[in-house]
């Protein structure tokens, strides 16, 4: 699984954000909204974090997990399952 300690608890938010929408749906999630036009968005500088990171890529509307992320975001998931 992709490394996640030292990030931001913003940069966190993307994930559970992620999970929630996986869990709540029992679809995979490969991208989350970035901006949604009720003034709801994700945290700039979570979005550097994780593009710097190589777990994301943005376009201002649309967060889109890589390979990497979409296997980091299954790691939080199993986490919260209790299945690591």
């Amino acid at each position: 699984m992709a490394d996640l300690s030292g990030l931001s608890d913003e940069a966190l938010a993307v994930f559970a954000f992620a999970a929630y929408h996986q869990f709540s749906s029992g679809q995979m999630v490969r991208s989350v909204v970035q901006k949604d036009g009720a003034g709801h968005k994700a945290s700039d500088a979570a979005v550097e974090e994780l593009t710097g990171r190589g777990l994301i890529e943005a376009d201002g509307a649309e967060i889109r997990f890589t390979s990497q992320g979409e296997e980091a975001l299954q790691g939080v998931i199993a986490g919260i399952r209790g299945n690591r």
